[in-house]
């Protein structure tokens, strides 16, 4: 059995910051789970354009109010609490976080730890793995 707090994981090589987001990265490749589990911030007032084309993923909405907005057909979703959104085609979309947004996000193929988006909003297949 693995067990590990946020707080913990937060003083840890598991919290990765860029601009708009910070992320903690409770479950990741190297623990042979299958998918990666994040606790992810979305700074408020920040537009992150994102594009899986590498994996898939669910976000479940904690904390904060938001949008997505779908890149191929220009649709806007709102997000709040209780909101789960699924990008199951690899969907390009931009994050708008209107206030601090938490997330539970969860990918597959999981993340190895230090994943940053590159310029098209993607994060590499194989990244550098986060060790314990």
């Amino acid at each position: 059995m693995i067990l590990r707090t946020l707080q913990e994981a937060e003083k840890t090589e598991r919290r990765v910051v860029a601009e708009n987001w910070e992320s903690t990265r409770l479950l990741l490749k190297n623990d042979n789970m299958g998918f990666s589990f994040h606790i992810t911030t979305i700074y408020p007032g920040t537009e992150t354009l994102i594009w899986y084309e590498n994996h898939l993923e669910s976000v479940y909405c904690m904390e904060g109010e938001g949008e997505v907005e779908t890149m191929d057909d220009g649709k806007i979703y709102s997000i709040n609490p209780g909101v789960i959104y699924i990008l199951d085609q690899h969907d390009r979309h931009l994050l708008r976080a209107k206030t601090v947004l938490k997330l539970a996000c969860v990918f597959n193929p999981p993340l190895s730890g230090k994943e940053v988006h590159d310029e098209k909003g993607t994060y590499p297949l194989e990244a550098e793995e986060v060790r314990d």
